[in-house]
């Protein structure tokens, strides 16, 4: 008699939208910029949001980030309503449980790649000097630049700037990974190696939302989704693609 496997548990619940609404007041006129969305995600998900200029993906990462509040509707992360937390919680939350990465970089031009990957630990003030050093060491190691680490950026290719950018959004243990257009000032040699990169942390556990144009980079991850003035018109996984 064939013994039944019992399926894998289902991951625990990391973000939850509800009717989430922004509206951008300019002089007179109200922008909608994000109109009733709902999502939900969970754990060691890899999502990419598409959508072309003015579709409202750039406000729906800055809200998941934190960086800013929605108009109406009810922001959950990890069980946190963060639509009812002060300045101060919020900006510990984007620092503890939130990871950055940007087209551009972002890197402090006149500082090494370790002291860049140390900066996110400075502000949480759990860590001391010695412990800090040893997790942005560890964390370069992680995305392949422990030869690298006493280099500026100006010393560094477009790749490794990304990568030392990554390190740094990693260093704290984010519960959730943001890519804003990650590979957007990359070459296509240069592209594929940081996708890879990602490819690696979601499988190993990380948690990654990503922001792009393209299709082919849209693949990288397990489920799409695309935007149109404000709203999400569909939500599908991806063919040939299986959740972690």
């Amino acid at each position: 008699m064939r013994t039944r496997q019992n399926p894998d548990p289902p991951k625990t619940m990391l973000i939850e939208l509800k009717d989430v609404r922004k509206i951008y007041k300019v002089g007179v006129e109200r922008i909608q910029a994000l109109d009733g969305v709902s999502l939900e995600v969970r754990e060691n998900e890899y999502l990419a949001v598409m959508g072309s200029s003015g579709s409202g993906k750039s406000t729906l990462m800055n809200i998941l980030g934190c960086l800013d509040r929605c108009t109406s509707g009810q922001y959950l992360l990890g069980g946190h309503d963060t639509t009812r937390l002060g300045s101060s919680r919020l900006a510990q939350i984007r620092n503890e449980q939130i990871g950055f990465v940007f087209q551009s970089f972002e890197l402090l031009p006149r500082t090494s790649a370790l002291k860049n990957v140390e900066l996110p630990l400075l502000y949480s003030r759990k860590q001391g000097w010695w412990n800090r050093r040893k997790l942005a060491k560890a964390s370069l190691e992680r995305v392949g630049l422990a030869g690298r680490i006493r280099h500026r950026p100006n010393q560094l290719s477009g790749g490794e700037k990304q990568r030392v950018a990554i390190a740094r959004a990693l260093v704290g243990g984010p519960s959730l990974l943001l890519a804003d257009e990650p590979t957007g000032n990359l070459d296509t040699k240069t592209s594929e190696d940081i996708l890879a990169l990602f490819d690696r942390l979601h499988e190993e556990g990380q948690t990654i939302i990503m922001v792009t144009h393209e299709e082919d980079i849209a693949r990288h991850a397990h489920r799409v989704i695309r935007m149109r003035d404000g709203k999400i018109i569909s939500d599908e996984k991806q063919a040939g693609r299986k959740p972690a």
